[in-house]
């Protein structure tokens, strides 16, 4: 039993689905002399009548319920048998929904909590050296601002002498 059932010559064409997932979709085999239409032998098989999973396994992600979650109160609903799918949310709200996922043990079907976690620790780390490095730097700038305005009026103090 094949595991997903793809259009013929999908590994040819980028555009039909070669190195892209979402364009890698069933299109029914149409043409005159087309092999997949005449079911032979070495050729991607057809969709037909027999290939459908049982009732009980049908919509189900290692066997459990997927349920899309929008925010904290989702979460926190999610029970034993259910599997939880973050949905298409802001990073803020995610970070956190991931993060009181790992806590409580619930399993995220479309993101690696650990790998997610160590990259946004990066970030806040890599954010902090920026921000160090920024210190110092504007720092000096206050003091050359205020150097400057005093060589300012020294010159202008001279100019004033100068015209008298």
């Amino acid at each position: 039993m094949p595991g997903k059932f793809i259009r013929r010559g999908w590994y040819q064409h980028s555009r039909l689905g070669k190195g892209r997932k979402k364009k890698q979709v069933w299109r029914r085999a149409k043409g005159r002399h087309n092999k997949t239409r005449e079911k032979r032998k070495g050729y991607p098989v057809k969709v037909m009548v027999g290939f459908k999973k049982e009732k009980d396994a049908r919509n189900l992600i290692e066997g459990k319920k997927p349920v899309i979650i929008m925010n904290m109160k989702e979460l926190e609903r999610i029970k034993k048998n259910e599997i939880a799918v973050i949905g298409k949310i802001g990073n803020k709200k995610r970070i956190e929904i991931i993060k009181a996922a790992k806590e409580k043990k619930i399993p995220v079907q479309n993101i690696n909590i650990d790998k997610m976690l160590k990259k946004i620790q990066k970030a806040k780390e890599k954010k902090a050296k920026e921000a160090e490095k920024a210190k110092p730097h504007s720092q000096k700038k206050e003091s050359k601002s205020s150097e400057q305005v005093q060589a300012s009026s020294v010159k202008n103090a001279g100019r004033e002498e100068n015209k008298k």
